[in-house]
């Protein structure tokens, strides 16, 4: 019996229906009106009848980094620097996920709320345990910043997602909020 196409799991179990030590009609589907044990034996080669019972290959639709950006933006209004600062006098929660390290070379933005990248969903989520104090429902307006204006479309599409409908992000990130001479605290020298 070739078993190539089996995967490894499923090859004991087909050894030990050859060998006797099973009953070939659970395993193999020989019971009539048995397709979907059948399938089961067959599926890795694609040969059910039935589509629901194949194999799905989890990566079959590969994407690029730039297909995932572009569709993170679609349909939101990027907020550019001055407005981002206008936002945040009027009320908006600013949120800096960059790293401890560009904060300490670069500086940060006053008023902006720190998240660290791993945790933002948790800690913006209006019906988590673990959310900021800051967070007062679904309605609030949430800028993400990062370094450059990447990470922070992912973020901000990750937290609409979450049900924040006004969550978006700042074109440029940081270095575009600090070439336009916005406020900053610079790094501790030292």
């Amino acid at each position: 019996m070739e078993l190539r196409h089996v995967p490894r799991h499923r090859r004991a179990v087909a050894h030990r229906v050859a060998a006797g030590a099973l009953p070939a009609h659970r395993w193999r589907g020989d019971a009539p009106g048995d397709e979907p044990a059948r399938c089961l034996w067959r599926r890795s080669r694609g040969a059910c009848r039935t589509p629901a019972l194949r194999l799905r290959r989890p990566y079959s639709r590969r994407r690029s980094i730039a297909s995932l950006l572009a569709e993170s933006r679609r349909g939101v209004h990027r907020l550019e620097p001055p407005e981002a600062l206008q936002a945040l006098h009027d009320g908006a929660l600013l949120v800096d996920t960059r790293p401890h390290e560009q904060r300490a070379r670069d500086g940060d933005i006053p008023g902006a709320v720190v998240v660290d990248r791993n945790v933002l969903e948790w800690r913006l989520d209006p019906q988590s345990d673990h959310r900021l104090a800051a967070i007062s429902g679904h309605d609030q307006q949430v800028i993400v910043i990062c370094n450059e204006g990447f990470s922070s479309s992912l973020a901000a599409a990750t937290l609409r997602r979450l049900g924040l409908h006004r969550a978006t992000d700042v074109v440029g990130g940081f270095q575009s909020w600090a070439a336009q001479g916005l406020p900053v605290t610079p790094p501790p020298q030292g």
